[in-house]
């Protein structure tokens, strides 16, 4: 893969930490160029992140986590100049949703067919983009009735599991990283070949 491939990843203030720490690595990991942005925010600026867990409590908890550093400005970005688009959960999607420019962005990737991937309560922001409608896909349990009231299939899955409908993948919390960067990668055409793994583990 060439190194000028580009990724544009959607993360806020509270966005769920692993959700946005981990997919962010992971794509540099194989070569990507991720481009992190925020509305309103601009290159070297933070977001802080949130860890969501489950404590016996009715639902999640939510402690603080890390100060995450944006990599681009928001506001030069050109959706054209990118494979593909990933959107973090947390509690970042339910204001990020009500920027114009986050749900533009957001229809261009799913109106071109352009692998599209969320997680969590990131698909709220599928749902106020209107790019659902017909869609098969999960999320955070929470977040499900939107997915149908939006016109799209809600499939309850295992949290770390992943659902794929063409270009859109989506998973329902960050245990499903495995599953949902393969997922993603696939949906983008990357093979990461285990042959040359085993080869180099023999010769350790």
């Amino acid at each position: 893969m060439e190194k000028s491939k580009k990724i544009l990843f959607l993360t806020g203030d509270f966005t769920e930490d692993y959700e946005t720490m981990v997919p962010f690595q992971m794509l540099q990991m194989v070569g990507y160029e991720v481009h992190a942005v925020c509305p309103d925010k601009k290159k070297g600026d933070t977001v802080k992140t949130a860890i969501h867990d489950f404590e016996g409590d009715q639902t999640y908890s939510e402690k603080p986590g890390h100060n995450f550093v944006l990599n681009y400005t928001f506001s030069e970005v050109n959706p054209g100049d990118y494979e593909g688009l990933v959107i973090a959960g947390g509690r970042a999607p339910e204001y990020l949703r009500l920027n114009q420019g986050v749900l533009d962005i957001t229809k261009y990737f799913a109106e071109n067919n352009k692998p599209l991937a969320a997680i969590c309560h990131g698909i709220q922001i599928l749902t106020a983009a209107r790019v659902v409608n017909g869609r098969k896909l999960t999320a955070y349990p929470a977040v499900g009735p939107e997915v149908e009231l939006a016109g799209g299939t809600y499939v309850n899955v295992p949290v770390d599991d992943v659902v794929v409908d063409r270009n859109l993948v989506t998973s329902p919390a960050w245990p499903a990283h495995p599953k949902f960067i393969r997922a993603f990668l696939d949906v983008m055409g990357v093979k990461i070949d285990l042959g040359e793994l085993v080869s180099a583990e023999a010769t350790v």
